[in-house]
């Protein structure tokens, strides 16, 4: 393990040990440069944001396959994390299951009409993850230790300069005065981060999202909904509905369950401004308690569940910086920008940056071209940051229509199940950007659907959105989504794919091996 002194001179200093900042720092130190990876903290700490997806899990494989990241590599799928890093807490993700309340109370468990089960993986082997992020972040930090970054934790930043050679970094580090020199600076400190703060940078509007806010906390305890009969099968639903990122959502707000396998569960709402104030989010748990009370079934789940960590509360989660790179500095999405936790879309993002810099670090640094590819990285991250607000926006306008609610979640499980499978046969640019914002036929048509998704006037005017999402989705459509007869219950299965290849440009026989390359059940293949 390498230790700095107080005065250095490196190539990369990184700000920021959460798992972004810490990759980062890896990729950078496996490339030749030195580096320094600089923590405000201290770890082990809990943060928001834990829960994987499919296309994180891909993007996080293929960083540490391409920059040899032996050790972090098994973290990308159930199967291989349990083998490998037993002593790394985590959650089975196996799709994303969310729930309707219309906000009577209504008792009893929650039906199929009111329910969508979007399988992610087929089996538990390969399935996605939710990460504890006090023991991943960890691992993490430590693994970019052991690789020779140069680490400071428990340090106090002050200042930021820069001219046309380096970046000075200077602060306080138990008593004692820190400066750091660095060729450049990457910011993953988060929303309103150092850097922002540092360089009083200004913020922009993310337009079409609601101002929103969140409580969450950590708990034992909790029950299981298919313990407690809390929901409601007329059949056998396509994976344990608790063995997922579970939503409840309802006019206004949601509430998430993540489960990890050290008996926490993290849960929390993310809410609208005046939901937040009605319920009076600043009042912390009581606040929670008030929640719970209008949800009989999470009332029940929660009955017995006592919270390990301080209620915390974030007063404004929407977040857009003004700027996002400068000369000597780039900030990762996650410091750039910040929408929502809904549908988990921070990972995939934020892992698209950090492959974005890294390929910018490999062709670019030391060359005339590096200012201009900096350049390019900021659009396209703000320009992947709108096309969240504006997808998350509209699934806020509509939490209280489940309908609307479900066939607009169905824009981004359709460009996210197609972005991973051209990944994974080699056709990357195909979904070149998140979302497919800017996929030619698919990127206009879906921000068409979503800002009418916000003025939906009556009946008839969802009815015909509903469709046009449906006719939207089907030139891309690998996973089986346009299947009304599955009525909202969506399970992975070979034979949506294997139909589909056409959509990505692969034979049968292609999307067969890549299958099987994936760890896919033989078994479901030949069926």
């Amino acid at each position: 393990m390498q230790q700095p002194g107080l005065n250095e001179r490196y190539d990369i200093a990184v700000i920021g040990s959460g798992f972004a900042g810490s990759l980062m720092a890896m990729i950078a130190q496996r490339l030749g440069l030195r580096v320094v990876l600089l923590e405000r903290g201290r770890h082990p700490r809990v943060v928001i944001g834990e829960s994987s997806t499919p296309l994180s899990n891909l993007l996080l494989e293929e960083l540490a396959t391409r920059y040899n990241l032996p050790n972090v590599k098994p973290l990308s799928k159930w199967g291989s994390w349990q083998e490998s890093h037993p002593e790394l807490a985590c959650g089975l993700k196996r799709g994303f299951s969310f729930f309707h309340h219309d906000g009577s109370r209504q008792a009893g468990a929650i039906r199929r009409g009111n329910q969508l089960l979007v399988a992610a993986n087929p089996h538990d082997a390969i399935a996605d993850i939710h990460w504890y992020r006090a023991d991943f972040d960890a691992f993490l930090a430590s693994e970019a230790q052991g690789l020779g970054v140069a680490y400071l934790d428990e340090l106090d930043l002050e200042g930021f300069a820069e001219d046309e050679h380096e970046a000075r970094l200077s602060g306080e580090r138990r008593g004692q005065s820190v400066k750091i020199t660095a060729q450049f600076v990457v910011d993953a400190t988060g929303p309103r981060g150092f850097l922002h703060q540092a360089l009083k940078l200004g913020e922009r509007p993310l337009p079409g999202y609601p101002a929103t806010q969140a409580l969450y906390s950590h708990f034992r305890g909790a029950g299981r909904l298919d313990d407690l009969g809390g929901v409601a099968f007329d059949d056998k639903p396509p994976y344990p509905v608790d063995d997922a990122a579970v939503h409840h959502v309802f006019d206004g707000g949601w509430v998430w369950v993540l489960r990890f396998n050290n008996g926490i569960t993290s849960a929390g709402i993310a809410a609208t401004d005046s939901l937040a104030e009605q319920a009076k989010f600043a009042d912390r748990a009581r606040a929670w308690e008030q929640i719970l009370e209008k949800i009989p079934v999470l009332r029940e789940q929660f009955a017995d569940a006592e919270a390990v960590q301080p209620f915390r509360h974030i007063q404004r989660l929407g977040f857009r910086s003004e700027t996002m790179s400068g000369r000597r500095w780039a900030m990762l999405p996650s410091a750039a920008g910040f929408v929502n936790p809904l549908l988990s879309t921070g990972f995939p993002m934020t892992l698209l940056g950090v492959a974005r810099l890294a390929e910018i670090l490999v062709h670019d640094w030391n060359t005339e071209g590096f200012a201009t590819q900096l350049t390019n990285y900021a659009v396209k991250t703000d320009a992947e940051l709108l096309a969240t607000a504006r997808l998350i926006g509209a699934l806020y306008e509509n939490l209280g229509d489940f309908p609307v609610f479900t066939a607009l979640t169905l824009l981004y499980f359709a460009a996210a199940s197609y972005s991973e499978t051209v990944r994974r046969l080699g056709k990357s640019q195909l979904a070149s950007s998140f979302l497919l914002h800017d996929h030619p036929l698919f990127g206009p048509q879906c921000a068409h659907l979503l800002d009418r998704a916000r003025s939906l006037r009556n009946g008839a005017d969802s009815e015909r959105l509903i469709e046009e999402i449906f006719l939207a989705i089907e030139p891309i459509d690998v996973a089986g989504l346009g299947k009304r007869e599955r009525r909202n219950w969506y399970p992975v299965e070979a034979e949506d794919l294997l139909r589909a290849a056409h959509k990505v440009s692969a034979s049968r026989d292609e999307v067969v091996q890549m299958l099987e390359r994936c760890g896919f059940n033989p078994i479901t293949l030949q069926a």
